[in-house]
């Protein structure tokens, strides 16, 4: 029964997760993505970390099994592979494997290190909620046609290398390299409730230990690895002779199951006090309007050269924002207007960059802000983003069709939607030519996506590196 509670769960945050990827139901089933535990970490969303924590002290590391979608998606390929095997009439089987630690501790290291120095890049390879997003998005993206090559070629190679290692090795990616699964292990080893062994009921047939994808069942000393358990039931379900309980750890056991309990815990506690306050230290440190101009032929925009990034409302600085970001590609999927995109620059690889010319930030749109669960995009309100500043416009009169005296233009001014450009008269000029307000300016790229000079705009919006707030 709680296998199949737990398959069920799995499957709804899988399913649900995925649409989020794909753009689908944000309002709807939004706040799965609000319990990612790296991005709750990142956002210093100390409740949702601390139910994370909790739950995998009590009952182990269920949210590797049910919430995490990585996780959910390895179990997806492992039924394939046991399914093919049924098909084929021989079933593939795993063994006991030996916790690898110096990897498993050592990624966990690099990870807690990136943070400090901003290598956001090692994050957005190796964080599990991550990884789906560009696999999900990967996909999606070959799928409707509007592929971005980078993230294209590492969602493909991401999903090699994870359905690989789990057809061929289970759950090893989770309890080697994934620095949640690694951090959770942390608390997992001394959890309240997990699978337990009954040695005098045991035939040591190792039925569980054949079956377990973390490969964590040691039948010959009738032990069980709880750092690497992911809490899945399999191996209950399994065992014929009724050995095999989920229950309390720390009752009455046998002379093994105390053994071994004390080796855990000991092992354990070195483990948690090599790393526990590493990782502690890192988490307190931490609807288009696109309408062209009729005086030029319609060619495709370019995304001009900017001094500073622009970065979406609600990051609050440029650093802030790429401090935050794992790329997990959900903003993106959320983003009605075209606006953000996977960067393929080796300094912010796959995190979004903003661009102007296939759409603006519409001043009503927060889509982004409400979605993201780093805290990379901190929630605005539509009133709230008026008022922000995260760009000012400029005018490069060598482009402008009206300073050139080719046409009385003035389509930034008339759709500039906080009144910052207007038309102003200057000597020697037949047309009035624009002027920004720099003062009023929220950098929402309006004028520079509607602006009719092709392929670069005549106005285009400069990003700042502290986002300010006008009065």
């Amino acid at each position: 029964m709680l296998r199949k509670i737990r398959i069920a769960l799995a499957a709804v945050f899988l399913v649900g997760i995925t649409l989020l990827f794909l753009g689908i139901g944000h309002n709807g089933w939004g706040w799965m993505a609000k319990l990612q535990f790296l991005p709750s970490a990142l956002a210093l969303n100390v409740a949702v970390v601390a139910v994370i924590l909790l739950a995998s002290f009590v009952f182990g590391r269920i949210y590797c099994s049910v919430i995490c979608p990585m996780g959910v998606f390895q179990d997806v390929v492992l039924w394939i592979r046991r399914t093919g095997g049924k098909w084929a009439g021989k079933r593939k089987n795993f063994s006991y494997v030996k916790e690898h630690k110096w990897v498993r501790y050592g990624v966990l290291a690099l990870s807690v290190v990136s943070l400090f120095v901003s290598g956001q890049m090692l994050i957005a390879l190796v964080a599990p909620y991550s990884a789906y997003g560009r696999i999900v998005r990967s996909i999606a993206g070959a799928v409707s046609g509007s592929v971005v090559p980078a993230l294209l070629v590492t969602g493909l190679v991401t999903l090699a290398v994870i359905f690989c290692c789990a057809w061929l090795w289970g759950r090893e990616y989770c309890n080697t390299v994934c620095p949640v699964g690694t951090t959770l292990s942390l608390v997992s080893r001394f959890s309240l409730f997990r699978p337990v062994i009954d040695a005098d009921k045991c035939k040591n047939c190792k039925a569980c230990e054949r079956g377990c994808k973390a490969s964590c069942i040691d039948i010959s000393e009738h032990r069980i690895d709880a750092s690497r358990c992911v809490t899945c039931f399999d191996c209950v379900d399994t065992c014929k002779f009724g050995a095999l309980h989920y229950r309390f750890a720390y009752g009455k056991q046998t002379p093994v199951e105390t053994r071994q309990d004390s080796r855990t815990a000991d092992g354990g506690r070195r483990a948690f006090l090599a790393t526990a306050a590493f990782a502690g230290g890192a988490l307190a440190a931490r609807a288009q309007d696109h309408m062209h101009g009729g005086f030029a032929e319609v060619l495709p925009k370019e995304n001009p050269e900017r001094g500073t990034r622009l970065v979406p409302f609600g990051a609050g600085s440029v650093k802030s924002f790429y401090d935050h970001c794992t790329a997990c590609q959900l903003c993106v999927s959320a983003c009605p207007n075209g606006v953000l995109r996977p960067s393929s620059d080796f300094g912010h690889f796959l995190q979004p960059q903003m661009g102007y010319e296939n759409g603006y930030c519409r001043p009503e749109c927060t889509a982004c802000s409400q979605v993201c669960p780093a805290g990379a995009i901190l929630p605005v309100t539509p009133e709230q983003k008026q008022a922000i500043q995260i760009g000012i416009a400029h005018v490069n009169l060598e482009l402008c069709f009206a300073a050139q005296g080719k046409e009385s233009c003035g389509n930034c001014a008339y759709h500039c939607p906080s009144g910052a450009i207007r038309m102003v008269e200057q000597e020697g000029l037949q047309f009035k030519i624009p002027a920004v307000s720099e003062v009023h300016c929220i950098g929402c790229g309006a004028c520079e996506n509607l602006c009719p000079s092709r392929p670069v705009s005549a106005i285009t919006v400069r990003g700042i590196s502290v986002h300010h707030t006008n009065a």
